[in-house]
């Protein structure tokens, strides 16, 4: 455990047994949410009467004692469960008695307020309602509060988060009529703390960072300094940025100085405490939201590309980011405007330039004094826009100062106290820090990001005199460029070394993880180059985020699209050669004596839809879009059992017409009667189990879904007519009969097309945030249910003149490779490229498990739902530089 590690929160405040049971609860989320399968080993085993050992925390058990509220848990599952988290946390093993000695006086109190007699520690206390009152219900905003007020890592006092939760959620609604809870506003805080609260621990690799300090003025810190310049660290971010007004505050600092953290650390504070960002009489409070500066568009407009950003990035529903934002219920804390223009620069930053113009015309609510807004940048950069005469308007400027050698001291032994392993290599530091060399050493170490690379790599086992070896004659600032490219270079070995198992066993070798990631590298640097000579380019192509669905083009831009374009020929034709099949209705020797009307419409649409499936396949950057949902399957069963009720009726009326239309010659009304309600009713349960979502849940209305994939729709919309003309024809209707039936099929394909466009588009009022891959992974099964809902209607057609063997193959096998032409274009994309990529040897097939492992390994990180490089610095270090090798890249990229 380090100084700067948040205290574990304790059962002290718990007055009720429900109280208690959440303090377990919070002790986890502290912990970091360890899986029930690790607290149950962590927990070890207890021997029953009969002499059995089992383990003392089950993973039912567990489950079981977290969700009760009624009963104080037993103290033998107290103290197991205690212990397993705090030994999950690293929390230090000599601390974890007094601790416990904690959770059991808490937890005595408790039992001597529901009984006279205090019973032993290892029995079971009831909870009497008249001795322990029954906690109040908990509202939404008090759940926003104490969700918020675990994720931080601020030691602030829940009970402050939920005093002011009403503030901040909006106004509660009451007796005189003020407005109710604004829900948008709780969701988009609860998502922003439980993201940042994740990005901070993926970057830190834990909760140890060194001090960061800042002040007015760019200067290092001076004992004696009595300039009166304002100093501040992480935990006084917070109160700097509540005094400033008007609220706008840009952040300045070297490259590792802290930039991030710092912006995490006070979006962390703002949102923990649920304190207006405004204290003004009539401050409206806000949501502090941090952004990637790097995906901002040239030309776009701030307001607009804010509440892009909390649709893609939080799930919000368009109208209530826009409303959001226009009400000034959020705070932009734009990271990296540095990272928005390549360098090394070759003129002014024209993007950077581009969005401060569009920050400075942000004002705030009343539109006469400038919005509140926090920006970060790198000296560098600034230094280049303040020669261009551009900043931040009215806004207070900070400066990241170096940790000083105490700073330095102070961490190592945070991290290595007395009496660790690597106590030696931490005096080995420190003497080179004393030694000739100690100004280059200091300037090497001068940053958090360079201290964490020293660390690791000493954990690791290298020598840190062999690490920090430096000429005493040579310049200061040579010595220290090459010591940190010294350590740059021994990072990804160390963190290999470090992490050496895979989801698989396998383990990685620190040439391969070198090599892949310098593709990964190259690719970014291709993306900020592709992005930048594109309008419109599409969300995720940036600098600096790796998203699975956007890296296909590492195994060869041209090479891949056209294998695609040739794989979704192969799924089209197959698809269409089914239908033939299985339809039944041509022989291929009919067509040898030309064509009649109703053969040449039937291969018209069958062209058509190839047609519109192989041109789909042609899309630049097919994207993998689908709603998220975390759905009870309560309510999912009864959304599937409705939409079975509602189709079913539905389904019969679509029989009876098709009936009417082929006047009987084909089926008769029994037939029409069962297969209508069987396909009515399998359409509505598909579409009732796709649909359904918590109270609450936004949905893409039908105009959005008809803009968003016209083309989709209307090959949904063919594929219909295509399944409606089999038994007209079969029963030789006539032209008008033909004409009626295969607009009417066309219409309800349509139709239902857009009913899964709206019922997969949706976002879950209580989704958690997205894994990276979690949008690629929904495309293939979204794909698959379109075409399943097709093959469902096409084997009730094609069993009027086949087999049922017969017709259920030629379904299946026409429904699933309409779904991968149709709704999984982006799945199959990537994995073409994916493919194409490891045969190269560009890539590891299972890149998934790679990336994760790699987000293990503090080599990459996952920010919402994207993945980077664990510092910029990384991944500049492992971008290719020169000039043949950068060409030879993007060669590859094209071909």
């Amino acid at each position: 455990m380090t100084a700067n590690r948040s205290r574990p929160p304790g059962p002290t405040a718990a007055g009720t047994a429900a109280d208690f049971v959440r303090s377990l609860v919070r002790l986890r989320r502290w912990a970091g949410e360890p899986p029930l399968s690790r607290l149950r080993s962590l927990g070890g085993q207890t021997v029953t009467p009969d002499g059995a050992a089992v383990d003392t925390l089950p993973k039912s058990t567990t489950s079981h004692v977290l969700r009760q509220t009624d009963k104080l848990p037993r103290w033998d599952f107290v103290k197991a469960f205690v212990t397993a988290c705090l030994r999950y946390g690293d929390y230090p093993a000599e601390q974890i008695p007094g601790e416990l000695e904690r959770w059991r006086a808490a937890r005595s109190a408790l039992a001597r307020s529901v009984t006279p007699v205090s019973p032993p520690p290892d029995t079971e206390e009831p909870t009497s309602p008249a001795a322990a009152p029954e906690p109040l219900a908990e509202t939404p905003v008090a759940a926003a509060a104490e969700v918020l007020s675990e994720t931080s890592v601020a030691g602030t006092v829940a009970g402050t988060a939920q005093a002011t939760a009403a503030a901040v959620a909006g106004v509660a609604a009451d007796t005189t009529g003020r407005p109710g809870p604004d829900h948008a506003f709780e969701l988009l805080a609860r998502r922003v703390a439980r993201e940042e609260d994740r990005t901070r621990k993926g970057l830190l690799g834990g909760y140890s960072i060194a001090p960061v300090a800042f002040g007015t003025h760019a200067d290092p810190i001076r004992p004696d300094d009595a300039t009166g310049e304002v100093k501040g660290d992480l935990h006084s971010v917070g109160r700097f940025f509540g005094g400033l007004r008007p609220q706008r505050l840009l952040v300045v600092g070297e490259s590792g100085a802290g930039k991030t953290v710092l912006a995490i650390e006070l979006v962390l504070r703002l949102v923990e405490p649920l304190v207006t960002a405004d204290e003004r009489p009539g401050g409206r409070p806000m949501v502090p939201v941090r952004l990637n500066a790097a995906r901002w568009t040239l030309g776009s407009p701030f307001e607009t590309w804010l509440a892009e950003q909390l649709v893609q990035d939080f799930g919000l529903a368009a109208k209530d980011a826009a409303r959001l934002v226009r009400d000034r219920r959020v705070l932009p804390v734009v990271d990296g405007l540095d990272e928005l223009d390549p360098g090394p620069s070759t003129g002014p930053p024209r993007r950077a330039i581009g969005l401060l113009a569009e920050l400075n015309r942000y004002s705030d609510l009343s539109g006469r004094r400038p919005g509140a807004v926090v920006v970060t940048c790198r000296s560098d950069r600034y230094a280049e826009l303040s020669d261009a005469r551009v900043g931040l308007d009215n806004a207070a400027r900070i400066h990241l100062h170096d940790l000083t050698v105490e700073h330095i001291s102070a961490y190592l032994h945070a991290r290595w106290p007395d009496g660790h392993p690597r106590g030696t290599h931490r005096d080995g530091i420190e003497e080179a820090l004393s030694g000739p060399s100690g100004p280059a050493v200091h300037a090497a170490l001068a940053t958090p990001w360079r201290l964490l690379l020293t660390a690791t790599a000493v954990e690791s086992g290298a020598d840190p005199a062999e690490l920090l070896r430096a000429d005493p004659y040579a310049e200061p600032g040579e010595a220290a460029a090459r010591i940190a490219r010294g350590l740059l270079g021994t990072y990804v070995p160390a963190a290999t070394e470090l992490t050496p198992r895979t989801a698989y066993g396998t383990p990685y070798q620190p040439v391969q993880v070198r090599s892949w990631l310098v593709r990964l590298a190259a690719h970014l640097q291709w993306q900020a180059a592709h992005a930048a000579e594109t309008d419109r380019p599409p969300p995720g192509l940036t600098a600096i985020d790796i998203v699975p669905h956007l890296l296909w083009p590492i195994g060869g831009r041209r090479r891949v699209r056209v294998l695609h374009y040739l794989c979704c020929v192969v799924f089209a034709v197959v698809a269409m050669l089914a239908f033939w099949t299985g339809s039944a209705v041509d022989d291929p020797g009919d067509l040898r004596d030309g064509l009649d009307v109703e053969e040449a419409l039937t291969l018209a649409l069958m062209a058509g839809w190839v047609g519109i499936a192989t041109g789909l396949s042609l899309s630049s950057w097919p994207a993998a879009a689908g709603g998220r949902a975390n759905v009870p399957l309560r309510r999912r069963m009864a959304g599937g059992l409705l939409g079975a009720v509602v189709g079913g009726p539905v389904g019969v009326l679509g029989g009876m017409a098709g009936f009417v239309l082929t006047d009987g010659r084909v089926f008769g009304p029994v037939f029409a009667t069962a297969a209508g309600a069987a396909g009515g009713m399998v359409f509505g349960a598909l579409i009732g189990l796709t649909a359904s979502g918590r109270r609450g849940a936004e949905r893409m209305t039908i105009s959005a879904a008809v803009r968003a994939e016209p083309v989709t729709l209307l090959g949904f919309g063919l594929c219909g007519a295509l399944t409606g003309l089999p038994p007209l024809r079969l029963a030789h209707a006539g032209p008008m009969p033909l004409a009626v039936g295969g607009l009417g099929a066309f219409a309800l394909a349509f139709a239902l097309g857009v009913v899964f466009k709206v019922a997969t588009g949706g976002w879950s009022k209580d989704a958690e945030l997205a894994h990276p891959r979690e949008a690629l992974h929904r495309n293939p099964t979204i794909g698959v249910a379109f075409g399943l809902t097709g093959g469902v209607a096409a084997f009730l057609v094609f069993v009027m003149n086949q087999g049922v063997i017969q017709s259920l193959a030629c379904a299946l096998i026409g429904g699933v490779n309409f779904g991968l032409a149709f709704g999984a274009i982006a799945w199959c994309r990537t994995m073409i490229g994916l493919v194409v990529a490891a045969a190269r040897g560009l890539l590891p097939l299972r890149l998934w498990t790679f990336l994760d492992w790699a987000c293990e390994a503090r080599l990459l990180r996952v920010s919402g739902a994207t993945y980077q490089f664990r510092h910029r610095e990384l991944q500049d270090f492992l971008t290719p530089s020169e000039g043949p090798t950068a060409a030879e890249v993007a060669g590859r990229l094209q071909s």
